[in-house]
């Protein structure tokens, strides 16, 4: 099953992609099912890490950036694509006095593996996978 939608790199776009895709995750994910209950919250947080940092970092002008979810009988994959290849993220372990920079490393933590690649002709794909 798959979900897309394009949303605007700004933080209303981010909340509103990020709500469409709970919405679509609860009508796929059973509670019934062993871990299907269990991977909405984790993946509720994923994906609004992930379509923030879109809108924040990924912010070009007058392009949008894109929010994939792929699931299966085995894990859902997350991607957003945005505009901006030239920013690849990566987790820092920022000091405790710092407010921000955090977000990367809660996708770490609450992801089965994330990564980033170019994306053609120009931008970049986040990507987080939980394995159901």
């Amino acid at each position: 099953m798959v979900f897309s939608t394009l949303f605007p790199t700004t933080r209303h776009g981010a909340h509103a992609a990020r709500h469409a895709a709970e919405r679509w995750l609860a009508l796929h994910l059973s509670p019934d099912e062993p871990r299907g209950g269990d991977l909405a919250t984790p993946a509720a947080i994923l994906i609004a890490e992930l379509t923030a940092n879109a809108a924040l970092h990924g912010r070009v002008h007058g392009r949008q950036a894109r929010l994939d979810l792929r699931l299966d009988v085995t894990e859902l994959l997350i991607e957003v694509t945005d505009a901006r290849g030239d920013r690849l993220p990566t987790a820092q372990r920022p000091e405790d006095a710092v407010e921000s920079g955090r977000g990367l490393l809660l996708v770490e933590t609450l992801s089965d593996g994330w990564g980033v690649r170019p994306h053609h002709p120009g931008g970049k794909t986040v990507w987080a996978v939980c394995r159901r």
